[in-house]
């Protein structure tokens, strides 16, 4: 208020008649220190070593504050499409990239069967190489093809959940990071009824909102997951890798196309030097599993070019996921949200962050953890 702003409290109360002058006021009220829920430091240390410059014309807002800034979400599906030259609206896609996000989108967006307000989940597709499938390589190739070892299906009589067939012929299946599930599932065929067992399998929740207690017995059952469903996806497993996520989606907004091929640039230079092996190969179908625990492990990483996740105008966006098999680091089965990101951040990222498990403060735009509660500063 104006009167506030300008001499107080004390000219306010001159100001009033004298039985609302005498009026006590209440004391502050002091409230208890809350330790964050992360390891944090405040700002993001400066480079050591020459790293490459951001371009010039890039306009990014600095005033406000985006601790809190993260989109809410329970799930973000990350589609491999192997490349990043995507439309500004990516279910818009006219390539066979874009079939499940569509029915994805179809299913759990706004209005879809299996919405649900409480359980949001985030599509977004990233450069990330597909795993090839077996029996799909098979339909391309002049020489014979082993055994195909993906997703089993059925008849649809059979097995109403997984059909045989693609919606669309030569249509390959799909590969997708689930996050903070951390789990890859390298084959997901695109036909509808196989791609609402995928949402069954691993997308819906595994238990409700307590706003759904209204509902039916019929209806809960509807929205809750079917864990058994996942052996139909042969090769499904935990994600043992670092996930190094940054927005490129240069078809939306300019600034992340521009900045973000530098960022993942000189995140896989720092990465390196921290002696951390970067894979660029699609994931294979079927993954051996990986003992992070033993004597020797050298830790992996992906860093990959992502679509639009808001907030373009703090670009660079970050995300960074930590494995849950990282047991020694504090962010271990998290996902750390990061704006306005430069090429001077990446060193202090990827040691404080990534190899300390610490947040940085002036860079934070949210968080989520593996039982998806979403952290905040």
């Amino acid at each position: 208020m104006f009167v506030f702003r300008h001499g107080g409290r004390r000219a306010v109360a001159s100001s009033l008649p004298s039985t609302l002058a005498r009026r006590s006021y209440a004391s502050r009220i002091d409230i208890p220190f809350t330790p964050p829920p992360v390891p944090v430091i405040e700002q993001c240390p400066s480079p050591t070593c020459q790293c490459r410059e951001s371009p010039a014309s890039l306009v990014i807002e600095r005033e406000h504050n985006i601790n809190g800034s993260m989109p809410m979400y329970a799930e973000q599906v990350l589609i491999s499409t192997g490349r990043s030259d995507w439309p500004s609206k990516i279910d818009e896609d006219e390539s066979e990239d874009s079939a499940l996000v569509k029915k994805l989108r179809d299913l759990m967006l706004r209005n879809g069967k299996y919405s649900d307000p409480y359980h949001n989940v985030m599509l977004t597709n990233s450069s990330f190489p597909a795993t090839e499938s077996p029996a799909h390589q098979s339909k391309h190739s002049s020489t014979p093809a082993p055994e195909s070892r993906s997703v089993p299906v059925s008849q649809p009589s059979k097995n109403p959940s997984i059909a045989r067939d693609q919606d669309v012929p030569n249509t390959p299946p799909a590969s997708a990071f689930l996050l903070p599930s951390f789990q890859y599932v390298p084959t997901i065929p695109t036909e509808s009824s196989a791609v609402e067992a995928f949402v069954k399998a691993f997308l819906l929740p595994a238990q409700l909102h307590q706003s759904h207690e209204k509902l039916s017995r019929k209806e809960k059952n509807i929205l809750l997951r079917e864990p058994e469903l996942q052996r139909a996806f042969i090769g499904a497993r935990k994600i043992e890798e670092i996930l190094v996520l940054i927005c490129g989606h240069g078809n939306r907004d300019d600034r992340c196309g521009k900045l973000g091929p530098i960022l993942q640039a000189e995140f896989e230079e720092k990465l390196q030097r921290q002696n951390v092996a970067l894979l660029h190969d699609a994931p294979v179908a079927e993954a051996e599993i990986v003992d992070t625990a033993v004597e020797g492990y050298v830790p992996t990483a992906r860093v990959g070019l992502i679509s639009h996740i808001g907030g373009h105008k703090w670009a660079g966006n970050v995300i960074v996921y930590i494995p849950p098999s990282f047991s020694s680091n504090p962010l271990a089965g998290k996902g750390i949200w990061y704006g306005r990101v430069g090429p001077e951040h990446v060193e202090g990222i990827v040691g404080k962050t990534i190899m300390d498990g610490k947040v940085i403060k002036e860079l934070f735009r949210g968080g989520i953890d593996s039982d998806r509660q979403i952290i905040r500063l």
